[in-house]
């Protein structure tokens, strides 16, 4: 057992000093001691405490969670490889074939921290944020204050949990049923796709038996166009009404989401995009779409 947690504490150790604090999505600044990213920005970008980030890398926590390995794998930007190292070293078994992924490739979070412009968000089949810009937290709130199972969409949309209640207002031009239904739609190809994923098959279960409305939804014989691009006007706490475009971009063989939102140079809601930026949203709850 000591080995295995001196292996994990190692590795994370040593990935962390490899990162670019700039390839994460940080500035760079003078006074840096290392190359690498400092402790307390991976805690921020694995949405874990400074503290825990430190006890691991020490070796004094000794059963890191899969979500927790899972989580520090993404803000590392290991590949699939090193991935599943991180996972054996914390005597875990690495995500298997045939369940939704949750892998964010070091390529797509390179191109995502460089758009820190716009609010851009990372989600799974499973429409699960795994990855965000802090613009997207000053968008929609900190997903990092949010436990890591509610940081879902349909969970935001059809639960009772903390996403929902932590959803800001949106009204979206296709309509609440639309949007709702491209929503569930989704869902139900990914579980075509994923027929044995554990995780996502207690998903549909929850939201089957607490919500009429994902129930509707889910057995209509309609088909839905899945959600790839809307306009929403989304209620801020603290500018108001802000209206975006909405665009979901598909990562090719990965399957994932890469969900922005963009305003027209010189309109009054590309105005309030840059106060979003600058102010950070003062806001300390969460919220996901």
């Amino acid at each position: 057992m000591a080995a295995s947690r001196s292996a994990f504490a190692a590795l994370l150790r040593a990935w962390r000093d490899r990162l670019s604090p700039a390839d994460a999505g940080f500035t760079v600044t003078g006074g840096r001691r290392a190359p690498g990213l400092r402790r307390e920005e991976l805690a921020q970008l694995a949405g874990l405490s400074v503290d825990y980030v430190l006890r691991l890398e020490q070796g004094r926590a000794t059963s890191p969670s899969a979500q927790v390995v899972g989580a520090l794998a993404r803000a590392l930007q290991l590949s699939r490889a090193e991935r599943d190292q991180l996972y054996r070293s914390a005597r875990l078994l690495p995500p298997q074939d045939g369940t939704v992924s949750t892998h964010v490739p070091a390529g797509i979070q390179r191109l995502a921290a460089r758009l820190n412009d716009v609010p851009v968000g990372v989600f799974t089949a499973d429409w699960t944020l795994v990855w965000w810009n802090t613009t997207w937290s000053a968008l929609h709130g900190d997903p990092a204050v949010m436990p890591a199972a509610e940081r879902n969409l349909a969970r935001a949309l059809f639960g009772n949990g903390a996403a929902h209640a932590s959803m800001l207002p949106v009204r979206s031009e296709r309509g609440p049923d639309a949007f709702e239904a491209s929503i569930v739609a989704d869902l139900k190809d990914a579980v075509s796709r994923y027929p044995a994923d554990p995780g996502l098959d207690r998903l549909v279960k929850e939201l089957r038996e607490t919500s009429d409305v994902f129930a509707r939804h889910w057995t209509t014989q309609s088909v839905s166009a899945p959600h790839t691009t809307d306009r929403k006007t989304i209620r801020h706490p603290e500018i108001g009404d802000i209206l975006l475009d909405c665009d979901v971009l598909v990562v090719p063989g990965a399957d994932l989401r890469m969900v922005t939102y963009t305003a027209a140079t010189g309109s009054d809601d590309a105005g309030k995009l840059g106060l979003l930026r600058v102010t950070g949203g003062r806001r300390t709850a969460s919220a996901l779409h």
